[in-house]
């Protein structure tokens, strides 16, 4: 049962051939069995899931209608708010933290009928690339457990991989789905900047960061992404369906994009290892040889889209973060004499450090006599990048390129190196910039026998063309079936 889809699962328990509980006993068997040894999951909850399966299974013997997730094992990601359990972030600072509300996706989720069995690790506060910034725990890569599963949403990834559950919520703020569904063989898909909720998602960076899907199928992404979709009156960022309605993604789902043109930028290839760059090559000569046509753009900006993220990304965490001063809620330091301390002891002891890093840097480009030459010109950097983009997507339907320059790469092989982390994250972060959609879909293995993702970026709510494109590689390929043998 492990290997089924999502909607297989869904359509299997809606016609009687097996049942939520059925499949949710087996998920949480599982994850008893192998989450120790891949800590893909912060928090599992076994009693509130078996709980909803039930319901479930009553009111579609009743013949009563149920939701498009219906029965449906999901994990989500520990920076989602929600009224059960806590609301870690992966950091120490709210190890304890009970969330009052539930993120609207959450909410959303239920409402569907999905089956939440738990909350999946991540790296502290969204902040990293690999989930080895995590200050509660160690997830390792499905495919092989010396290596990392990517991030920040590699619990996520892992969790989907290692069958932990049919598939899973992630957030994205400069590749933190695409990457590590890229390095943990699953799909992963970034929405436009305001097509899904933020409400209730703890925020890293205001600006950049986004809920999405991590599925084993372009049909699970896109079940997934039908259900959280939307306007949200919460979320002051929320796009208004009426001027950018959302679509029925699953409508013609299967056919392919006629006329097809893809754009392939040189800024967007080079430096990749060459098993990356000869399997994305080979999955682009795929559609070219499906009758596509293949479009040099130029995109002269992107070279400086690693520097103007990290400006933009920690002087946004700087401000977010400032909430956590051990005065209003989560940790306290216990060492505290005075008001001072309670604010400097508290997140000394408490946030990790890529946190302190991100904060000190976030704090410096926003300081007076630095603001200007730092963060406003980040941000002018950025409107070049968008502007690339859009004249990019005058000349083609859709970007093609990889997600990272490298297959997952060893756990501890760059903690100590900040800079080479970051640049694990330079095909993605430009994405974020411009706040339009990307895919991560499999697309070939090393050989080392480690998954490699290729990238599908659109224009902004260009989702539903998105999804049919890169079904289109699914479909002739079957990459996405492989699943890692030494955890069946």
């Amino acid at each position: 049962m492990a290997d089924l889809t999502a909607m297989e699962l869904r359509d299997r328990i809606a016609a009687g051939q097996t049942s939520s509980v059925e499949a949710t006993r087996a998920i949480l068997e599982r994850i008893e069995r192998l989450n120790p040894a891949v800590g893909a999951y912060l928090s599992v909850f076994p009693e509130q899931a078996l709980e909803a399966a039930q319901a479930v299974d009553r009111r579609i013997a009743a013949g009563e209608r149920v939701g498009p997730l219906a029965g449906v094992p999901v994990a989500i990601k520990d920076v989602l708010c929600t009224t059960f359990g806590t609301t870690t972030c992966g950091s120490r600072i709210l190890q304890s933290f009970q969330a009052p509300y539930n993120a609207t996706v959450v909410r959303k989720l239920l409402e569907a009928d999905a089956v939440i069995v738990g909350k999946t690790n991540m790296d502290e506060f969204a902040m990293g690339s690999s989930t080895e910034n995590s200050g509660l725990g160690r997830t390792v890569n499905p495919w092989d457990p010396t290596r990392v599963p990517g991030g920040s949403s590699g619990g996520s990834a892992a969790a989907v991989a290692a069958d932990l559950c049919y598939a899973a919520l992630g957030s994205d703020t400069g590749g933190s789905i695409r990457q590590p569904a890229s390095f943990c063989g699953v799909v992963g898909l970034k929405p436009t900047y305001g097509r899904v909720s933020r409400y209730g998602l703890v925020a890293y960076g205001s600006s950049l960061d986004q809920v999405g899907p991590v599925a084993h199928t372009v049909a699970d992404a896109a079940l997934l992404l039908q259900v959280i979709a939307g306007h949200d009156p919460a979320d002051s960022t929320s796009i208004d369906e009426q001027v950018a309605p959302v679509s029925d993604y699953l409508a013609g789902f299967d056919e392919a994009v006629t006329g097809l043109r893809i754009g392939i930028a040189s800024a967007y290839n080079a430096g990749a290892d060459p098993a990356v760059h000869a399997a994305v090559s080979r999955a682009v000569e795929g559609y070219r040889g499906a009758g596509a046509e293949i479009v040099a753009v130029d995109m002269p900006h992107l070279d400086y889209a690693i520097a103007a993220y990290y400006v933009i990304a920690t002087a946004e965490a700087s401000s977010n973060l400032a909430r956590y001063d051990g005065v209003h809620y989560g940790y306290r330091s216990p060492n505290a004499q005075d008001y001072i301390e309670v604010y400097t002891k508290s997140r000394e002891e408490a946030f990790g450090k890529e946190v302190k890093r991100r904060i000190m840097l976030g704090t410096y480009a926003l300081s007076s006599g630095y603001y200007d030459a730092y963060y406003l010109k980040a941000l002018k950097v950025r409107n070049l990048i968008r502007g690339d983009f859009v004249r990019a997507f005058e000349r083609c339907d859709c970007l093609m390129m990889p997600v990272a320059p490298t297959t997952a790469f060893p756990i501890g092989e760059k903690t100590d190196d900040p800079l080479k982390m970051y640049l694990a994250d330079i095909y993605t972060v430009g994405i974020n910039l411009a706040g339009i959609p990307g895919i991560s879909v499999p697309c070939g293995f090393d050989e080392a026998g480690l998954p490699i993702g290729l990238q599908i970026v659109g224009p902004a709510f260009s989702e539903a063309k998105l999804l049919r494109i890169a079904r289109m590689h699914e479909a002739r390929t079957d990459w996405h079936r492989r699943r890692p043998g030494n955890l069946r």
